[in-house]
């Protein structure tokens, strides 16, 4: 059976559906991950098979989402966990497993980063070149969303991690930055962006199609959000020029499949630079 907690009452109850009500009683329930909201992850073993398990509490996550926007993802061709089963009254889904070989952990290796990243910009690609239709599927990345996660740095940063007390004038100055950063983005051509598109969120696969977590929050907005997220990760950083030759040949590709990617390198990369910025004030 794997975990036992007997006062944690959504483990046992999602234990009960897995074992009982799924039919693998024979089967194994370890921990596979955890994000940065409420939503739990656990890997069911049986056998030489493993599946995910995904818990989202009723009223604290909405799978909605996720269900929508995988669908979008898996019409496109891109490798995103299959449903297999799910029960949305308790807020249960059975995942397809796509491991657990994270980007991060394998990029270092020698000669690694130019597959990884060839793979991840081919399915960024995919995504970007997605038929219009899916804009009216996920929100708009509009000015009120760039503006609300911005203005999380001078709050949550600032003024309650390092209790700064930012003055009128250093309030204005932010606020023209970020008005100028949020023009910037809605400037761009608009595409499908999958909204954390890093190394923590892609695993690696034998089949050289990476496979693309935590999607659920996807929007529809600026063409270099997720190139930036991926490019200029959090968590790993790369030279300047590596980094400007892979944003170059994404844009190459756009623009040889009559997709709009900026009237120059030059504009792009202003685009890729600022969109950059905005993200890890943001982060």
């Amino acid at each position: 059976m794997g975990l036992v907690d007997a006062s944690d009452l959504r483990l046992s109850d999602l234990t009960r559906w897995v074992l009982d009500e799924l039919g693998f009683a024979d089967g194994r329930i370890e921990t596979a991950s955890a994000d940065a909201s409420f939503r739990r992850y656990f890997r069911v073993t049986r056998g030489e098979h493993s599946y995910i398990v995904m818990d989202a509490p009723p009223g604290k996550e909405d799978l909605e989402p996720f269900l929508r926007v995988g669908r979008i993802l898996l019409d496109i061709g891109v490798n995103v966990p299959v449903v297999l089963a799910k029960d949305l009254r308790r807020g249960f889904l059975l995942l397809s497993d796509l491991g657990s070989r994270q980007y991060l952990d394998e990029l270092a290796a020698d000669g690694a980063a130019e597959r990884l990243y060839a793979d991840a910009l081919e399915s960024l690609y995919l995504m970007q070149a997605a038929e219009p239709a899916v804009e009216g599927r996920v929100p708009a990345y509009g000015r009120d969303l760039l503006m609300r996660e911005m203005e999380l740095m001078p709050d949550w940063f600032l003024r309650r991690h390092l209790a700064l007390q930012v003055s009128d004038r250093e309030a204005a100055l932010l606020r023209r930055s970020f008005d100028m950063l949020a023009g910037c983005a809605l400037e761009q051509p608009a595409a499908l962006v999958h909204r954390d598109y890093h190394s923590r969120n892609l695993l690696v696969r034998e089949q050289r199609n990476p496979g693309i977590l935590d999607f659920q929050d996807a929007v529809w907005g600026a063409i270099t959000y997720d190139l930036v997220s991926l490019l200029k990760d959090c968590y790993i950083a790369w030279p300047r020029t590596r980094v400007r030759a892979w944003a170059l040949a994404h844009r190459a590709r756009l623009r040889a499949a009559g997709r709009p990617a900026g009237r120059s390198d030059d504009e792009f990369l202003r685009w890729f630079d600022l969109m950059g910025l905005q993200r890890h004030i943001k982060v």
